[in-house]
């Protein structure tokens, strides 16, 4: 699998397509003037391509950038030239999916809904495992690709506990906190580790009763990725959806708007934080009596 182009690399071309239309200049005439072809300077502000920080910073003097945001922009290029982590992991990334991970790990804030398990970032390793190793059941994977995809979901988390840490807001549904993923201990487990997480600052969680009169009815497990603007330039939000036979990654505003509004509506009939924390508390007695 192709790596995929990181937010660094899209934020690069974002910002030389708007330095470039400031200076009013079309991609032919910046093309022509720098005796490139039109369609090398398209793919790099589109991120269809990676660039060489020498050629940005011939735009960047095209463009008569001053020197503090060129240094500014230098250096996200110098970025946007560096594989990120996940590259590593590629072998087990299937379809849009390394998209997400990349955007995940620049993202500023996660909105999520859990309608049959918990959220990955919140996973324990057992129950993570249960999880990933019950797919063989429909998809060949060796035991291998398994605990490689075990690695990159517990690599994932680091997001929560590193310097300006991604702040995760999870709606999870009550059934998810009832139904067995392995034995009692293992979902004991979990609720324990689901409640130390819960005391970040950053990680909010928030229990959708089944009782609740829930509109819309929506049963989609997915996550809304929200990023901090640079450059003047706003990041599109992105939304990832992934079921047994789609794994997308949206960017269009009306798509996002409907997620987040969907979002919102189940926050709103979902339990209050500290309600949330003791039903989950309660859920770990149970498990633990069985």
């Amino acid at each position: 699998m192709a790596a995929a182009p990181t937010v660094r690399r899209r934020r690069l071309g974002i910002e030389l397509r708007r330095l470039r239309e400031r200076l009013g200049g079309t991609v032919e005439e910046i093309a022509e003037r720098l005796d490139w072809s039109p369609s090398k300077l398209s793919r790099i502000e589109n991120a269809r391509i990676g660039v060489r920080v020498s050629d940005v910073r011939l735009l960047l003097e095209l463009y008569r950038v001053g020197e503090s945001h060129k240094g500014e922009v230098l250096a996200l290029a110098q970025a946007a030239t560096e594989q990120g982590w996940w590259a590593e992991y590629r072998d087990v990334m299937a379809g849009e999916f390394g998209t997400y991970v990349a955007l995940e790990d620049e993202a500023r804030t996660a909105l999520t809904f859990g309608t049959y398990s918990i959220p990955g970032l919140l996973q324990n390793r057992e129950y993570a495992h249960r999880i990933l190793d019950s797919g063989r059941v429909i998809a060949v994977s060796t035991p291998r690709q398994v605990e490689r995809r075990l690695d990159l979901r517990m690599r994932r988390q680091d997001v929560l506990r590193r310097d300006n840490p991604l702040t995760l807001s999870a709606v999870i549904d009550e059934s998810v906190l009832m139904r067995a993923i392995g034995d009692s201990d293992t979902m004991r487990g979990q609720m324990l580790d689901l409640l130390d997480l819960a005391e970040l600052p950053n990680v909010h969680v928030y229990v959708l009763p089944l009782e609740s009169d829930r509109e819309p009815i929506f049963s989609d497990t997915f996550t809304l990725l929200e990023f901090s603007p640079a450059y003047d330039v706003r990041f599109p939000d992105a939304v990832y959806l992934d079921n047994l036979l789609t794994m997308a990654v949206l960017q269009d505003d009306n798509a996002t708007h409907m997620y987040r509004l969907c979002w919102n509506e189940l926050r709103s009939v979902s339990l209050s934080a500290d309600e949330s924390l003791r039903r989950i508390s309660r859920a770990a007695e149970e498990w633990a009596a069985r």
